[in-house]
């Protein structure tokens, strides 16, 4: 039986919310470094990528025989590159999707797996791409139509849907709904 989260349980919250802000912090590290930094650390940096994509892309248990719980979520590159959205602020759209997902779902046992003291320093999390507005809602469509749990991020008071956050997953019942759409760079 999986070990279930209380809606106030402020530990782990907490912690969530310092892994959220760290990888956050490193985001914006690499956004606004310098180039000879960023230049530096992009060998390293693509190798990350492709074990991300590996592992995305992987819908297998892992090495020892488990079946990884993982978070997927979907950001519109759009905000990048056509309404020229700071990085951060698209960021933080990942962000909002997770932490509403996390939070509409905390009572389910794989959420509460997946934030579970020996788990919530190795959580994996894989984040996505689609081109804009129409092919997000029509994600969001999809995820509806096979029964997938997710939160649909709109952002307010614009009223413009920015993310796709699903909640945590063994990666076999989802990776190959989002096989199609490639990791957000």
């Amino acid at each position: 039986v999986a070990p279930t989260l209380p809606s106030d349980h402020p530990a782990a919250i907490t912690t969530l919310l310092l892994s959220i802000l760290i990888s956050l912090c490193w985001a914006s590290h690499a956004a606004l470094g310098s180039r000879a930094r960023v230049a530096s650390r992009a060998v390293s940096h693509r190798r990350f990528l492709m074990a991300e994509a590996a592992a995305a892309a992987s819908p297998t248990p892992d090495a020892a025989g488990e079946d990884t719980l993982v978070q997927f979520i979907v950001l519109r590159r759009d905000l990048l590159k056509t309404m020229e959205w700071p990085v951060g602020s698209v960021v933080a759209q990942a962000c909002h999707a997770s932490l509403a997902v996390i939070w509409e779902n905390r009572a389910d046992a794989s959420v509460a797996a997946y934030l579970s003291p020996e788990n919530i320093a190795s959580m994996h999390k894989v984040t996505k791409e689609v081109k804009g507005e129409p092919q997000l809602l029509t994600l969001a469509e999809k995820l509806r139509a096979e029964g997938v749990v997710h939160k649909l991020w709109v952002e307010q008071p614009e009223n413009i849907p920015t993310a796709i956050a699903l909640k945590p997953y063994p990666r076999s019942e989802v990776a190959p709904l989002l096989k199609k759409y490639q990791l957000f760079r």
